[in-house]
């Protein structure tokens, strides 16, 4: 999806912290259980992110459609992924298209725009009936403000992102043009905001917060306008989340986003479930008791002795220790599903480029490319297994929305 690097090192503080916290937390067992056990999740609970080498720079070697096959047969229905702005808007005007390239473009309001990434991904989804969560990130540098150690360039102004985004809810959307010519329509109902600003690699000038809520008003309002049954979901944060959280209700954002977004990496997988009720306590203090949860991004790296990029990461593991938190956290996170109004998880990520002393979130994946193919990680057979036994199904069908043999 992007560079990790100032992501990962970024995360460092806190998370040992939040890691000592959950450790000392009593409210949810450790102890591991069979998947099986827990309440079967409604559909669309079960996610994966996509980046590295399948989006969106598709590898050439790398057969997308098969993936996104085994994906489906994994229990995968949803998946997180970017749409990046500045790569589908990259000139401001079409005197400034190469004339070469005006083929490429589509006029949006005047703004030459690519949606071919786009288009490619969102129909290869519908014609298998996996939902999409699109986190709309990274200004072009026509409306950019660029900072030293930042990932990303962060809006100069709110109104260009929001009619970014109108554009994508008018393409994608129940009504969206796309479904005209692309069969079956399976819109898009959920957008989220940008990701984590609550860390300077992705929104230098701290406190997000006051700048961070004229971008969500603005694109609340450019969604709401041509879908108003679509869901507002706020950008993901790590780290200490429900202080950042309880900030924004504190400065009148309650209004202006319908799902809030937390990335849980912590050492154990029960410090996961105690800070998503960390923040549903702040959610509920502040009147928001009905409006739901997503852990975004669950994850830990398998980089524990592959690199030297893990800059005190306390939750990098081997692959073992993968494939055993990632067993323990999806019966927990279907078992308090309903305590904290869990909407779904993503696992984050699918498939990750596992090169030498590569960056530590490189090693995420429940597959890992290498050497021109992808291969599948022990990880990868507990997500399949306890994914397909939450959602009571022994073999899914072509679409996620099937089960050809229920348990």
């Amino acid at each position: 999806m992007f560079s990790r690097r100032l992501r990962t090192w970024m995360l460092v503080p806190a998370l040992a912290i939040v890691a000592i916290l959950a450790s000392a937390s009593t409210a949810t067992s450790t102890q591991p259980h069979a998947a099986s056990a827990a309440a079967a999740v409604p559909q669309g609970f079960v996610g994966t992110m996509i980046d590295g080498p399948l989006y969106p720079n598709t590898d050439p070697r790398v057969d997308l459609p098969a993936q996104l096959d085994t994906m489906v047969a994994s229990g995968v229905q949803s998946i997180r992924l970017t749409f990046d702005w500045a790569a589908a808007q990259p000139y401001p005007s079409w005197k400034n298209v190469p004339a070469a390239d005006k083929s490429q473009f589509e006029n949006v309001g005047g703004v030459p725009t690519r949606f071919d990434v786009f288009d490619r991904i969102v129909g290869l989804a519908s014609q298998r009936g996996v939902a999409l969560l699109p986190v709309i990130l990274e200004a072009p540098k026509w409306d950019g403000l660029h900072y030293r150690d930042s990932i990303v360039d962060i809006p100069r102004k709110d109104g260009p992102y929001a009619r970014f985004v109108g554009a994508l809810v008018r393409r994608y959307g129940p009504t969206g043009t796309f479904w005209q010519n692309h069969p079956p329509k399976v819109p898009i109902r959920m957008w989220q905001i940008w990701n984590e600003p609550n860390i300077i690699g992705f929104w230098p000038p701290q406190p997000f917060e006051p700048r961070y809520i004229g971008l969500l008003r603005a694109s609340r309002a450019a969604i709401k306008a041509i879908d108003p049954g679509a869901k507002v979901v706020l950008a993901g944060m790590p780290n200490f989340s429900w202080l950042h959280i309880q900030e924004l209700y504190k400065l009148g954002a309650r209004n202006l986003f319908d799902v809030v977004a937390i990335h849980p990496y912590t050492k154990d997988p029960s410090g996961v479930i105690t800070i998503l009720q960390k923040n549903r306590q702040v959610m509920d203090a502040a009147g928001d008791r009905n409006k739901p949860i997503l852990a975004d991004e669950v994850s830990w790296p398998s980089s524990l002795g592959r690199t030297d990029h893990n800059v005190g990461l306390d939750f990098a593991v081997t692959e073992a220790g993968q494939a055993r938190n990632l067993g323990q956290v999806l019966p927990l996170l279907a078992r308090e599903r309903s305590a904290l109004h869990l909407l779904g998880f993503y696992y984050y990520t699918w498939a990750g480029n596992e090169r030498h002393n590569a960056l530590a979130f490189d090693f995420a994946g429940l597959l890992h490319f290498e050497k021109g193919r992808l291969v599948s990680k022990p990880a990868y057979y507990v997500f399949r297994r306890d994914a397909l036994a939450l959602e009571r199904c022994r073999k899914k069908g072509l679409v996620a929305t099937s089960c050809v043999k229920p348990e």
